[in-house]
């Protein structure tokens, strides 16, 4: 299917059919899945997906899309649905088949300019099997960087906490049409069984980091002040109760230092 790509909609397609079995494969899809697919385009990741067995839902906002392809797939495990990805119950478009028991996956190649939406999105309880989203490489980068890495910061803690991030292969500017400004990078995530962070928790553990690391160059008891409005005294008794020393910056404290954080001052950042 031949239609140019929309750059209000900041579409990117990828064609090159090893690549897209390579995402394919790196998305762990296969006979038994239900693959959730976002923005599918012209549906070149599309039948990479369905050759591995999966089923595909694929939500498309791009009404231009639709009849090539149900044309496409015609006869094939795939439905496409009409809509705005983060607008819709993803939950809801996968019930019938995660009801039967099969595993569920989301997998795309996303718009640049929503991958935090999407991420949060896609990482909201129940959880998929795996999420794999091909993504600006800067943010693959930040996602998977650990504690101390000049990359670390609010978006790598927020999903660290209820994931496992890796970070794959790396797609040129040039494999894409119309070429995007910057490179890609496959970002694959796994939910873990037991989130560091509850779901009800994951809102006020968000604008507490977030927060934080708008002083990310000042020191934790300073930046805690700033954020949270205590004086000097309570800061440094919250960070001791943490396990962090009032004296680092923010972009040096670990995950599950955040985690404790968060139980510490919780009742300062719940309904901010």
């Amino acid at each position: 299917m031949r239609v140019r790509a929309d750059k209000s909609l900041g579409q990117h397609f990828l064609t090159n059919p090893e690549l897209l079995a390579k995402i394919a494969a790196a998305s762990e899809s296969g006979a038994g899945d239900v693959v959730l697919e976002i923005g599918p385009g012209p549906g070149a990741l599309t039948t990479a997906l369905l050759d591995t067995g999966a089923t595909v839902v694929a939500i498309e906002r791009d009404a231009r899309m639709l009849t090539g392809l149900e044309r496409q797939f015609a006869g094939r495990d795939f439905i496409v649905v009409n809509g705005d990805a983060l607008e819709m119950d993803w939950h809801a478009l996968v019930a019938p088949w995660v009801a039967l028991g099969r595993r569920w996956r989301v997998v795309g190649n996303i718009p640049y300019y929503i991958t935090s939406p999407l991420l949060e999105k896609a990482l909201t309880a129940p959880f998929p099997a795996s999420v794999t989203y091909l993504v600006q490489k800067e943010v693959a980068d930040r996602v998977v960087a650990p504690a101390g890495h000049d990359d670390f910061g609010a978006l790598s803690i927020g999903i660290q906490a209820v994931a496992a991030a890796h970070r794959g292969f790396v797609v040129g500017r040039g494999a894409f049409t119309p070429p995007p400004k910057v490179d890609s990078a496959v970002l694959h995530l796994i939910p873990r069984a037991v989130p560091l962070v509850a779901g009800d928790q994951v809102p006020a553990f968000r604008r507490l980091v977030t927060s934080l690391f708008s002083y990310r160059r000042k020191r934790m008891q300073r930046a805690l002040r700033e954020a949270t409005g205590v004086d000097a005294e309570t800061a440094a008794a919250q960070l001791e109760a943490a396990g962090i020393s009032p004296d680092v910056r923010p972009e040096v404290v670990g995950v599950e230092e955040w985690v404790r954080l968060l139980g510490v001052v919780r009742s300062l950042v719940v309904g901010r």
